[in-house]
């Protein structure tokens, strides 16, 4: 078996001692014969203030979590040669220098082969993930875990880059693929009754919570599966697709959502797919009570983690 590169061994080393890095990883600048990089963008510009701090308390809560997967059966980092890359460039108060310096920052791990695990931050910087993806891979596939479409045009008469306008901002610049992708667990009070329907029109699959209800977590799996096929996939999740009962800590609270078992339910169905990146997004931890939002994101990160590590294990681990 090909040498990978994981956390220190939490066995021999105390959980929580040393530098915070994500699941203890070692941190490095260096892409050679890397598969996946943990990155921070610690920005709420486009957003609630407050998720600027999310990826540190992320890792922080990592440190909770053991390196194996008793779900899947799986110890990704005997896979994976992971690395914590550290947290990326923004720009505090501007959100498109943000992410013109957040796609420079991204490109070169796309171009790498490298899988970057993005820890936000708001969720307005997913649009520079998808146009960094699409320089190399062209215009991705989206799995978009969340309680809101993020399509909207404008705010505030001509605000057009914030963390409600991102996904029609990446149909419009043709970064992502709109029929490989699906929204989910789409809920709460809109702005208009037409607003679902204008995701839709952009091209997006689209299953309401009341869909997700309705149809039950295997058809909502078997949906997603369908919709992104054998497409180049970036998958976003905004915690608050959650309910706020599990994850208070982030900025627009929608009652009616997921679980946590829900949520990690569909998430570990959809290994197998052709993953160039994925997120965790909008954990604020000003809002957040007892770490539990942050060790939310910080797990569903590591179960991104074992997708990536699934597709590389082959066989029995071992």
């Amino acid at each position: 078996m090909t040498k990978t590169q994981g956390p220190t061994n939490q066995l021999a080393t105390p959980r929580g001692s040393g530098i915070a890095t994500f699941m203890g990883l070692p941190h490095s600048r260096s892409l050679d014969g890397v598969d996946a990089a943990v990155a921070g963008m610690p920005s709420d510009t486009g957003g609630m203030p407050g998720s600027r701090f999310g990826p540190r308390a992320m890792r922080d809560a990592s440190a909770s979590l053991r390196p194996a997967n008793a779900h899947h059966g799986v110890s990704p980092f005997r896979h994976l040669h992971a690395i914590d890359y550290g947290d990326l460039a923004v720009v505090p108060g501007s959100v498109r220098r943000t992410l013109d310096a957040l796609e420079a920052e991204l490109s070169p791990l796309y171009e790498a082969g490298v899988v970057p695990i993005g820890l936000g931050g708001d969720h307005s910087l997913t649009l520079a993930e998808l146009r960094a993806a699409s320089r190399v891979h062209g215009p991705v596939a989206m799995i978009q875990f969340d309680a809101h479409t993020d399509t909207y045009d404008t705010f505030y008469g001509t605000q057009r880059y914030n963390a409600g306008t991102m996904f029609r901002r990446a149909a419009e610049e043709g970064v992502v693929d709109t029929a490989h992708s699906i929204m989910v667990g789409l809920r709460g009070t809109v702005y208009t009754p037409e607003d679902y329907q204008d995701a839709r029109d952009l091209g997006f699959e689209v299953r309401t919570m009341d869909d997700c209800v309705g149809l039950g977590i295997p058809q909502v799996i078997a949906d997603i599966r369908a919709r992104v096929g054998d497409r180049r996939v970036h998958l976003t999740f905004d915690v608050d697709c959650i309910d706020p009962a599990f994850v208070p800590g982030t900025g627009s609270l929608e009652i009616g959502g997921f679980t946590t078992r829900e949520a990690l339910g569909i998430v570990r169905g959809l290994g197998g797919l052709d993953y160039v990146s994925f997120d965790v997004m909008e954990v604020n931890p000003p809002l957040d009570t007892s770490r539990i939002s942050a060790t939310c994101g910080a797990t569903l990160a590591f179960e991104f983690l074992c997708l990536l590590a699934l597709a590389r294990r082959g066989g029995a681990d071992q």
